[in-house]
């Protein structure tokens, strides 16, 4: 049976801080682990303004300290920014302080433009063969210590935090197959690959200590209301926030706007279709149907919703729409 997640960006709107983006996160994680969500993950953006997650496994921290069942995690850590001890002592950290629930996704994506990416590491020459090396000696890290190991991730290591590869190419998915890792598509941004993507992922998948078969998760937006329209009012939000992303024009997410795309250009209207495809805008019979065929033609373990949606309220909303549609259990 597939499961359901939620992606958070930890969205700060016009009008509000970040401090505002933490609690409606936190709030947020403990309203989908009542609706029986399965786990919750934050992602790693640097200079955005509409997204506050940058320090990720301290806002992890802040949703899990407030929750007690749903899994916790990045989705993701974008690694080439980070030395792999660094990661392995946050989510050793984490994992030693909510035991059994943390999860940890790898990219190797930036996670912001080229100038911060630089001030972030200080240096930007990699090879292609980097990620995958700095992913192993990561879940190096979190075995248990070898007899004269020098270098120690403390805490970390015993930990056996479970490591995902993340990814919106054909790269993540050979290398989780090749690695026998759980595998996360970022469909709901970059779906054009998708399909070739999971082809390659269970065709090259080989077992490992960590699974025994493939397990795959796609990503997916997810706006839901009472009715289409409403709905697609909704969705205008994001749709804005990816129009100024991808025209440098990050901004704060915006409050929704009536029939926003009739006022679009065709280049514009080209954009939302090619990264947003994998959406579900609508009533709820409209997110049924549309997620029930998305399930049947990926054959999907595991769904993570993303629903950028300006008022928080309404953004709980379409959460529970989703869980009530799909037939998910409610804790509570």
């Amino acid at each position: 049976m597939t499961k359901y997640s939620v992606l958070d960006l930890c969205p700060v709107v016009e009008g509000a801080t970040p401090a505002d983006a933490f609690r409606n996160s936190r709030d947020l994680a403990q309203h989908v682990e009542r609706l029986g969500y399965e786990r919750f993950w934050l992602a790693e953006h640097h200079g955005m303004p509409g997204v506050a997650s940058a320090a990720t496994s301290i806002v992890i921290s802040h949703v899990a300290a407030g929750t007690s069942r749903i899994r916790v995690g990045a989705g993701g850590i974008m690694l080439p920014n980070h030395a792999p001890l660094v990661i392995a002592e946050q989510f050793g950290t984490l994992a030693s302080l909510y035991p059994g629930r943390v999860d940890l996704g790898l990219g190797r994506a930036p996670g912001t433009d080229q100038m911060t990416a630089r001030a972030l590491r200080r240096h930007l020459e990699t090879d292609a063969n980097e990620f995958p090396r700095d992913v192993m000696e990561l879940v190096n890290y979190f075995r248990d210590p070898e007899p004269n190991q020098y270098v120690r991730a403390i805490p970390g290591e015993g930990t056996h935090v479970p490591v995902w590869i993340l990814g919106s190419s054909l790269f993540g998915a050979s290398l989780a197959a090749a690695l026998g890792l759980p595998f996360a598509f970022a469909s709901h941004f970059a779906p054009a690959q998708m399909m070739q993507a999971i082809e390659i992922y269970r065709g090259k998948f080989k077992p490992s200590e960590f699974l025994e078969k493939s397990y795959l998760m796609l990503g997916y937006n997810v706006f839901a209301a009472p009715t289409d329209a409403e709905a697609r009012l909704l969705a205008s939000s994001m749709q804005q926030a990816f129009i100024a992303i991808r025209t440098g024009r990050s901004v704060r997410l915006q409050p929704p706007i009536e029939n926003f795309q009739d006022t679009l250009g065709p280049s514009e209207l080209y954009l939302l279709e090619q990264t947003l495809d994998r959406s579900a805008i609508g009533s709820p019979e409209t997110v049924r149907r549309t997620l029930d065929d998305f399930v049947s033609k990926t054959g999907a373990d595991e769904v993570m919703i993303a629903s950028q949606i300006y008022d928080h309220a309404l953004r709980k909303r379409s959460y529970a729409i989703a869980a009530e549609v799909v037939g998910m259990a409610a804790m509570a």
